[in-house]
């Protein structure tokens, strides 16, 4: 038996094979060939099969993401079928005698450049569709086809580490427990731990030169602990910690349908942050009151291309159907910093989360930004969705937002199509934001408090360096008086505040918040009954605390 110590991100017992998530590193050399016929018939044979492998992933996705989604294997298809790219090969291979391997790259990197340099942003996007059928061919010609992010049976994913792109492709039904080697605990792969509420371990003490591929392991997600190989009495205990664990989750099935109400009458909104339409059975699953963070920039960070404003729009419509009347708010897409998508072509910066990210993409690019919007403002006529804006730092981003809103209800209302009125918001994530939280409590209707950013940008220390984890502090007294200040601003000024990072589901905090008088709490939805609890349990009214605020 191994063992293998890291950093427990959500608590629980996971058991099960495990399987090892490899980042596709194909070297490409070049090499002079004698036989170009020989070598021409390697590279159809190559073709030919990345064909067949698109075909299959078409079928797939047309059953699990539906016709619009499945359609980018099909392009993919389509561009194989294309005379530029396999002339390109072809010539490439016979006038150079170079080995298919090489042709391929070459003709992959010059086509995805070309269309990388056009005008419209279409063809544009072609580029990265380029890049991907590339990789796939190499990878079939060297016998290391690029795999798809699924796994066949339920399994234990240890990797080196997980960007958010990666973590959106794997078929998360069939995910045990996250275990990286890398990563904090405020990384993506452990806010997506936390949603899907499965053990996570990061950070963890497993050797490069270890093999654990297909083993049988245990996750201890409350001790932090992987055990590969476990022996039979360990195997059994834990097992029985598994049973007790499923037996304390039904006793907690009695707080649905309660409110999130104090002891002494105090009424929060709980609600729960999600990043795809398929965290809404969770959603409904643990009685969230809401969604209070619908993390939009997943939409993008899982294609290869921008989303339509109907594809948009579809989602968000389903989200606003299926709360059926509760809210739901949708963050605009917060790209930059550690979330990055190719297409979006941003230049490479020295500190990207002090970058080019969140609203400020959005401001700069306003044809991305109203796309989004259009499709928001459309879907919600269809429920109550409100829509936050993040990374905002002054009351002139507010207005400058408001001008393009209502670009878009007026473009809306001249092609006679139907649209709501939703409530608008901001997040409250830098100390610029929080000492200006009066003058812009004026000019929305909520605020939504994230922690994860203000901690990283109050405390100056990257929430994700795991060297700085001692001391990367969310209870930091500084921390907790900027909350305080903006909840007596927002109030001052009538409206309600909400926390929607990680702080909010934090227990040792609960009753701090509480008392500070913040309305809403949206954490992950596997936090949703115990907090509830937690919140039934607690006694607001001892001297000392304030007015208390009514929220509906």
């Amino acid at each position: 038996m191994q063992t293998y110590k890291g950093k427990s991100v959500f608590g629980g017992i996971a058991i099960g094979r495990i399987r090892v998530y490899q980042k596709n590193r194909q070297q490409v050399r070049r090499t002079r060939i004698e036989d170009t016929e020989a070598e021409l018939a390697r590279y159809e044979r190559a073709r030919i099969e990345t064909v067949n492998q698109l075909k299959v992933l078409y079928e797939k996705a047309l059953v699990e993401v539906g016709e619009e989604n499945a359609a980018i294997f099909e392009i993919h298809g389509m561009m194989l079928e294309d005379g530029d790219y396999n002339e390109s090969v072809q010539n490439m291979i016979q006038s150079n005698c170079i080995n298919a391997e090489f042709a391929v790259a070459a003709t992959g990197d010059n086509l995805s450049q070309m269309f990388a340099a056009m005008q419209d942003e279409y063809m544009r996007a072609r580029a990265a569709d380029i890049k991907d059928i590339t990789e796939r061919i190499i990878g079939n010609l060297q016998g290391t086809a690029k795999e798809d992010k699924v796994v066949g049976e339920p399994a234990i994913i240890v990797a080196e580490d997980l960007a958010p792109s990666e973590t959106v492709q794997l078929d998360k039904k069939l995910i045990l427990s996250f275990v990286t080697i890398q990563g904090s605990p405020n990384s993506h792969t452990a806010i997506l731990a936390r949603t899907m509420g499965i053990p996570a371990l990061v950070g963890t003490s497993i050797p490069p030169e270890a093999d654990l591929d297909g083993k049988m392991a245990i996750v201890d997600g409350t001790t932090g602990v992987l055990y590969v190989e476990p022996e039979e009495g360990l195997l059994r205990e834990m097992e029985g910690r598994k049973e007790e664990e499923v037996r304390k989750r039904e006793l907690l099935l009695e707080m649905k349908g309660q409110e999130s109400i104090t002891a002494d009458g105090h009424r929060i909104r709980l609600y729960a942050n999600i990043g795809n339409i398929d965290d809404l059975a969770a959603v409904l699953e643990n009685d969230a009151e809401g969604i209070g963070l619908f993390r939009s920039e997943f939409l993008y960070l899982q294609r290869d291309t921008y989303p339509t404003e109907d594809e948009q729009f579809a989602i968000y419509k389903k989200v606003a159907e299926t709360m059926a009347g509760k809210t739901a708010i949708i963050r605009t897409l917060d790209i930059g910093a550690d979330k990055q998508c190719e297409y979006f072509g941003l230049e490479k910066e020295e500190n990207p989360a002090l970058g080019c990210r969140a609203i400020r993409i959005c401001l700069k690019r306003p044809e991305i930004f109203k796309t989004q919007l259009r499709a928001l403002y459309r879907a919600s006529a269809f429920g109550r969705l409100a829509i936050m804006y993040p990374m905002i730092i002054s009351p002139e981003e507010v207005r400058r937002i408001k001008k393009i809103t209502e670009e878009v209800k007026r473009e809306l209302r001249t092609q006679e199509i139907e649209y709501g009125e939703p409530e608008q918001g901001i997040m409250i994530e830098t100390p610029a934001a929080v000492m200006m939280s009066r003058e812009l409590a004026r000019e929305v209707d909520f605020f939504s408090i994230g922690t994860n950013d203000l901690t990283q940008y109050t405390l100056a220390i990257d929430r994700q360096n795991q060297n700085l984890e001692e001391f990367y502090d969310p209870h930091h007294p500084a921390i907790l008086r900027m909350i305080e200040m903006t909840v007596q601003n927002a109030h001052a000024e009538g409206i309600w505040v909400g926390i929607c990072g990680e702080l909010g589901g934090d227990r040792e905090v609960t009753d701090s918040l509480l008392r500070m008088g913040v309305d809403e709490l949206s954490v992950s939805p596997g936090n949703i009954l115990p907090l509830r609890k937690a919140i039934r349990e607690t006694q607001l009214r001892e001297e000392g605390f304030g007015k208390e605020t009514q929220v509906n």
